[in-house]
């Protein structure tokens, strides 16, 4: 991803009324992010904890999408695996996150959810080091696939916040 402003990321919400994104909460180390090493940018706003924020690459621009968390953490013991990043081994909880539509339909009150990891650490994740295999002799191809996955369902998901 190419670094962002403050501004630029409030500017790049589809589905949050401008007052929703005047409210927001950067993430604190906004500074200090390695923008290279990111498929997308999710975060929760340390104010309002129910609320979550991902940022992502699409058809030329980045988009924002709001997020609202569930009230409750899922059981311990039950491991869900994250809708975007599909990585098997993270030990990082992952909550249903609900994002309204944009346009009319959100205005409705219609929404879109999809599972991630309550802290956004898909592109950390999917960048994980993968030990050679007979199956995966090349761990750079196993990389290079996951980062490719992330990208392709995390613009599925922003279509369909969209309805396209």
């Amino acid at each position: 991803m190419q670094p962002m402003t403050e501004s630029a990321i409030r500017r790049s919400f589809i589905n949050a009324s401008r007052s929703e994104t005047a409210a927001l909460h950067l993430p604190q180390d906004l500074e200090s992010i390695d923008w290279e090493n990111l498929d997308q940018l999710g975060w929760r706003d340390y104010k309002m904890p129910k609320r979550g924020y991902l940022l992502a690459p699409f058809e030329g621009s980045v988009v924002g999408v709001l997020l609202r968390a569930p009230d409750t953490a899922p059981p311990r013991n039950r491991r869900v695996l994250c809708a975007l990043c599909e990585d098997i081994f993270s030990e990082d909880e992952v909550f249903l996150f609900v994002a309204k539509r944009a346009g009319a339909p959100g205005r409705n009150g219609n929404t879109v959810g999809t599972l991630i990891h309550s802290d956004f650490t898909c592109s950390r994740n999917v960048r994980a080091e993968v030990k050679p295999t007979a199956i995966h002799p090349d761990p750079d191809v196993v990389v290079k696939s996951r980062i490719e996955g992330l990208q392709a369902r995390t613009e599925k998901f922003i279509r369909q916040v969209l309805n396209q």
